[in-house]
């Protein structure tokens, strides 16, 4: 493959707008292991809640995906690989990508620690105001100025 493919190849699969239009692999071989990938996605999407035993599950085919990811790209920029191989990556990086982001927009995966920071948020925000409506900026600092 001529350098110029290879950095054509590279700027397919790292522009925005590659996903769309792409459809999310059947099955893919993720660290040696092939994946139902799309029927793990849709089972996944289809809830309205991801169980928390889930949760872990989908955290780790993230981190997998990512993975693999990362060394289809390096077998782009460093391999000794024909066009077509070429092709065959890039192609196969936007299908990860792709797969990667239905499970990244998985807004219920993060809902409950979600709702535990704003909750959180809301408590700093309306203690901080109390103190202030009370006059009491901060008792730790009055206390160390005597």
């Amino acid at each position: 493959m001529q350098e110029f493919e290879r950095k054509q190849l590279l700027e397919r699969v790292e522009r925005e707008g590659a996903t769309v239009g792409a459809d999310i692999p059947e099955t893919i071989t993720v660290q040696g292991e092939e994946i139902d990938l799309r029927t793990f996605v849709f089972e996944i999407k289809r809830r309205e809640t991801v169980p928390a035993g889930e949760r872990d599950r989908v955290e780790q085919a993230k981190r997998n995906l990512r993975r693999e990811r990362v060394e289809r790209i390096e077998a782009i920029e460093e391999g000794d690989i024909t066009r077509e191989e070429g092709e065959e990556l890039a192609q196969s990086i936007i299908g990860i990508d792709r797969g990667l982001n239905a499970l990244e927009n998985l807004g219920p995966t993060d809902l409950e620690r979600e709702q535990k920071a704003q909750q959180a948020a809301d408590t700093k925000r309306w203690m901080s105001f109390l103190k202030q409506a009370l006059g009491r900026e901060d008792d730790a600092s009055s206390r160390r100025g005597r």
